[in-house]
């Protein structure tokens, strides 16, 4: 069985040690089973294993190589903030999004992001990968592209947004890199902009794996999604009503987290079950995928309410408690960053959760907000180094130091932490 301690943040930093049983595997399992009528086991367990065909040698050491979210980090990729777009204001935008910002998105749909907001962002994450290199880690960046163009495909018309979030189109899971088909129709290109990363991977003995692109048409998302108040969206989420149908498959790879063997997802306003009973097949059978779901009005990406960060470690959002797994433990969370955040600092595209947001270097080292003392002390509380990095003008754009990353290479083997 496996021994998970939850975290608590606040002003003792405490931490209490947690005992999840062999039931976790079978209950959520089975939950997701009922939640979702999967087909035979049989069709999941197809040989995956047949020969790439490369143009260019292939080197004894693949390049690509990473099975959970904390060990050793020798290679990440960092998003970018240049020329980053505001998303047009569409149905799958707005049941994303604050109910606060609806008249910004009403207004600059389309056209970039301030101007001199952007620039302090693209600053700071340049700072981020210096630091990161300073740490020892091979960083590696998406090509800067335009994201003002219009596009049409034969369903929808749109502009771009931008490549920041490495973490909602890439997930490696070992050797393997993944490419989220994603939800958003400003999003649909966002691939473009890893391409030549991903090619150069793959030559190198990578795996590489395009999930199927939805259309995106209108029958992807309910166009009467009825929000008006939070009020709205609790009681939509509690009723496992989304924005996204099961028309056909769509999901963001950072509504997975890894542990091993075993990869949790939520689903969300955009993964829904097709695309996570398309991972399931695709992974098994040597990988379990477990659908958990948590009191959150408004599920997207599981990375600021469940983020797994050790052997037996998990940063739980007090706001979000997960159903699956806390609902008989007693929740010892981490801070969030409401004391940290000035009232008019905009953020558009995330939440006061962004703190929990880190990323682990190793088991004993994290990236963490340089403004969020609270949490400082409660990782060191625990042994854990602390990598203080300001990123506060890049949070607003939708994340913090997990999602602007996708790690590439981690030093550490497959292993099963949950039995």
């Amino acid at each position: 069985m496996l021994r998970v301690r939850c975290l608590r943040g606040g002003s003792r930093g405490a931490e209490a040690a947690h005992l999840i049983g062999a039931m976790l595997g079978r209950a959520v399992t089975g939950w997701a089973q009922r939640a979702f009528q999967s087909t035979s086991s049989a069709a999941a367990a197809q040989p995956r294993h047949a020969a790439e065909h490369v143009t260019e040698p292939v080197q004894q050491e693949c390049p690509v190589c990473s099975y959970n979210e904390w060990d050793p980090l020798e290679e990440v990729i960092v998003g970018r903030a240049e020329n980053a777009c505001v998303p047009p204001f569409t149905v799958e935008v707005k049941a994303n999004t604050y109910d606060k910002y609806w008249p910004f998105y009403q207004q600059y749909g389309g056209q970039s992001f301030p101007a001199d907001h952007l620039k302090k962002a693209v600053v700071e994450i340049e700072e981020m990968c210096n630091i990161l290199r300073h740490e020892g880690v091979t960083v590696r960046r998406p090509e800067p592209l335009n994201w003002s163009n219009e596009y049409k495909t034969p369903d929808f018309t749109s502009s771009g947004m931008y490549a920041a979030m490495p973490r909602d189109i890439l997930m490696v899971v070992g050797n393997e890199i993944i490419e989220a088909p994603m939800a958003w129709r400003a999003r649909f290109f966002e691939y473009r902009a890893y391409r030549p990363l991903i090619k150069e991977y793959f030559r190198n003995g990578a795996k590489w794996t395009t999930a199927p692109k939805p259309t995106m048409s209108d029958e992807l998302y309910d166009q009467d999604y009825p929000i008006r108040t939070v009020e709205d969206r609790h009681k939509l989420a509690a009723e496992g009503k989304f924005v996204t149908t099961e028309h056909e498959p769509c999901f963001d790879a950072a509504d997975f987290i890894r542990a091993g063997r075993d990869l949790f997802v939520q689903r969300s306003q955009v993964t829904n079950y097709m695309g996570i009973e398309w991972m399931r097949r695709h992974l098994a059978p040597d990988y379990n995928i477990h659908i958990i779901s948590f009191k959150d009005p408004n599920p997207m990406h599981i990375d600021a309410t469940f983020n797994i960060i050790g052997p037996g470690l998990v940063l739980s959002n007090p706001d979000r408690p997960c159903r699956q797994v806390l609902k008989a433990l007693t929740s010892l969370c981490p801070p969030s960053s409401d004391r940290h955040v000035p009232e008019d600092h905009p953020l558009w595209m995330s939440s006061k959760w962004l703190s929990m947001n880190v990323l682990m270097l190793g088991e004993k080292r994290v990236m963490v907000d340089a403004n969020e003392s609270t949490i400082q002390k409660m990782f060191e509380s625990l042994g854990i180094k602390t990598i203080k990095v300001n990123i506060r003008h890049a949070n607003s754009l939708g994340g913090g130091f997990h999602c602007w990353t996708t790690d590439i290479r981690r030093r550490g083997t497959l292993q099963s932490y949950f039995h």
